[in-house]
């Protein structure tokens, strides 16, 4: 990927990557979620997943996601009746709904995923990894 000015939408676990500055993202991906000129969108169904998650004890997460999002100058997305009517057209090439709403969230803003997830791949959005 060419540096440049690019809007993304991070997929869950690249959003906990960038929090924990983990290793598990590819170069790609890390420069495009760093990159200061880049527009990263970080939505609220990831937060709620995340959420979950963490009141489940399967993932450590800090205590205020929403400030530590904000603090790497990512910009929260909320999620829209637009985003839910996208949805109930996607058809069903993934179970999970959080990642469903990302998809249609991507799709209603014609913006690509920074996500590794090949099932992702099947709908007609574009990926960064």
């Amino acid at each position: 990927m060419e540096r440049g000015a690019v809007i993304v939408l991070a997929d869950t676990h690249a959003l906990i990557w960038a929090l924990e500055d983990s290793p598990r993202l590819s170069p790609v991906a890390r420069r495009t979620l760093e990159d200061p000129s880049n527009t990263i969108l970080a939505s609220v169904a990831s937060a709620w997943e995340i959420s979950i998650k963490k009141s489940l004890g399967r993932l450590d997460a800090p205590d205020d996601l929403e400030a530590a999002i904000e603090s790497l100058g990512f910009i929260k997305r909320l999620v829209t009746f637009a985003d839910v009517h996208r949805l109930a057209s996607l058809p069903a090439h993934h179970r999970d709904p959080f990642d469903r709403m990302l998809v249609a969230q991507a799709l209603e803003d014609g913006v690509p995923i920074v996500s590794r997830d090949p099932q992702i791949a099947a709908y007609q959005v574009q990926i960064i990894w």
